[in-house]
């Protein structure tokens, strides 16, 4: 491996010369730093960052923990999160537990070997092992999508109980009475707390709600949940998604047999997400504001581990329901 060394004595200059060049490159005068600059090309010379970084004593780089990159809601997530990092000229690693304890454990005990400088984490279950072994490692942390006590830790999420009667008061707006919730696994926060909140959006109201729990999150779910309704009788007339990916598997479903979305089944998502607007059928759906919720998590997070003592904080942010095609009877329905 090429190092710093062999890099000065081709170049004719300093190892100090060269830490400048790469690290403080506008106090090495022009014709030097060109010269230090072809040679580092020249060897493939790559700065050693793990040992910088014992050095100063503080990683660069920060992580992000989330259940599902398949799901465009936790890419727009990592987006916000890299940009409020690349302001402050740190960089950030994503890591994908796919909703599985195991991997998130793998992640969290990874992350903590290499000690890196903070983590914001969506986390399949805050309680578990994994998660109280990973406190104790003393690396900062921030949940992201999920709300937690002020005492355990700094949180940014969505009132996601709002958002399931955003969803149960629009379709009880639009007439109807059979409505169908399909939910994700009950394990996740984030489903107990919409499957709560469609619950009461539905209170006293007299409609009949029906619960569909999906294996997961994802389009494939989705169909296979849209074949479940297809086959219930009497067959209800609208159906919220607990996400819009399970909502898009749905409306596949239902235009694959026949049925009229939104005059014989009206479809609401959540997340909102790029494609939920560019569907077959545009989809209504309750809106988080995902690029928000990665750079104000990762914001507190840099905040947490600055030199200033830590001021954990919760921000719940309201979500917005977005009216599209698939729950507007059109007139010549």
């Amino acid at each position: 491996m090429v190092g710093i060394k062999d890099v000065a004595r081709q170049a004719g200059v300093s190892i100090g010369t060269v830490s400048n060049v790469v690290n403080r490159p506008h106090v090495v005068a022009t014709a030097t730093r060109n010269r230090v600059l072809s040679v580092i090309q020249e060897l493939g010379y790559v700065r050693d960052e793990s040992a910088r970084q014992l050095r100063a004593g503080r990683s660069r780089i920060l992580a992000l923990l989330v259940l599902d990159l398949g799901n465009p809601f936790f890419v727009d997530v990592a987006r916000g999160a890299e940009e409020a990092a690349h302001d402050e000229g740190l960089n950030i690693i994503t890591c994908n537990s796919s909703q599985r304890v195991e991997t998130e454990a793998s992640y969290l005990a990874m992350l903590a070997e290499q000690r890196v400088r903070g983590v914001l984490l969506s986390p399949v279950d805050t309680a578990g092992d994994a998660m109280q072994a990973f406190r104790r490692s003393g690396i900062p942390y921030v949940f992201v999508d999920r709300k937690v006590p002020a005492e355990d830790a700094s949180s940014v999420s969505v009132d996601d109980v709002a958002g399931g009667e955003l969803a149960a008061r629009h379709l009880l707006e639009t007439g109807h009475r059979r409505i169908a919730f399909v939910n994700g696994p009950m394990l996740l926060t984030q489903c107990r707390d919409r499957d709560r909140g469609v619950r009461s959006g539905l209170a006293g109201s007299g409609a009949e709600l029906s619960v569909l729990e999906a294996i997961g999150l994802d389009v494939s779910s989705g169909r296979d949940a849209g074949a479940r309704l297809l086959g219930m009788s009497p067959r209800p007339t609208a159906v919220f998604c607990a996400n819009d990916l399970l909502a898009l598997g749905v409306l596949q479903a239902m235009v694959g047999a026949g049925v009229r979305v939104p005059a014989e089944m009206a479809i609401v998502g959540y997340d909102d997400i790029e494609f939920a607007g560019a569907a077959a059928v545009p989809l209504t759906s309750v809106r988080q504001p995902a690029l928000r919720l990665g750079r104000t998590a990762a914001s507190l997070l840099l905040a947490e581990t600055g030199d200033e003592p830590p001021q954990r904080r919760q921000v719940v942010f309201t979500p917005e329901l977005v009216v599209r095609e698939s729950t507007r009877v059109r007139k010549d329905s």
